[in-house]
């Protein structure tokens, strides 16, 4: 667990990025099933988001499931999709009372449908809630979500009139994103220990200032995204122009 940490005067990421490792190692240590240290993975992500409310960060997008994990035994992907589920339905009263709402990044078409209903549900009853905005990614992928973005940039031209020149832009890719309106994340926290982006807002974390811990996800405290945040203030962000 991290010490008690003190953030000072200096802004703070308007947009942090989790990549949540750890649950399956929790449980071994703990000689229990993976699919509890999910639960436990669950239950921390739930305090982080609150703790991310009360500090004021207007943006967090947390990992929950990737393309890759598809890969995962039939009863694991099983569970963790009974868990988001659950987790959608049963705390709108915890956004409501936050002022928290609900986004999605990832291919819906790709989730099974009763879990991509409740997920659009989750978003357009919250929708209106000013507060933190927690981005979902499930069913995401970095390199999908640029091909995707690809794909309805080209879908888009085929509405423009003859003669515009059909020249890829940077602006363009990135106005047809999952939610190009979010600002690109400032940080990016990775749990357990691992050295990896794992395919994760590779196009929007370009610039991200990148966290390690190497604390299990279902042990993160607020002490921890304290003490990330605090390692956040710290650097000097350049983007690219080099020293001043």
């Amino acid at each position: 667990m991290a010490p008690s940490v003190v953030l000072t005067s200096s802004p703070l990421p308007r947009h942090i990025g989790i990549i949540m490792d750890g649950n399956g190692r929790w449980a071994q240590r703990k000689k229990q099933l993976r699919t509890q240290g999910h639960l436990e993975g669950l239950k921390t992500a739930k305090k982080i988001v609150k703790a991310a409310s009360d500090l004021h960060i207007k943006f967090l997008t947390l990992y929950v499931f990737s393309t890759e994990n598809w890969k995962r035994t039939a009863e694991e992907v099983g569970f963790i999709m009974g868990l988001v589920k659950q987790y959608l339905k049963a705390e709108l009263d915890f956004y409501r009372e936050n002022r928290i709402r609900i986004r999605h990044a990832g291919d819906p078409e790709g989730l099974p449908p009763d879990i991509a209903r409740e997920l659009a549900e989750a978003c357009e009853d919250t929708r209106s809630f000013e507060g933190l905005q927690v981005i979902l990614a499930l069913n995401y992928g970095g390199r999908d979500a640029i091909v995707r973005a690809v794909g309805r940039w080209f879908d888009s031209l085929e509405k423009l009139e003859k003669g515009i020149p059909a020249k890829i832009t940077e602006e363009g890719i990135r106005g047809c994103l999952d939610n190009p309106d979010i600002p690109d994340p400032d940080l990016i926290i990775r749990t357990a220990g691992e050295y990896r982006t794992s395919n994760f807002l590779l196009w929007e974390g370009a610039y991200a200032e990148y966290y390690f811990s190497e604390t299990l996800w279902p042990d993160w405290t607020e002490a921890d995204l304290c003490a990330a945040i605090s390692a956040y203030q710290q650097r000097e962000r350049r983007f690219g122009g080099g020293n001043p």
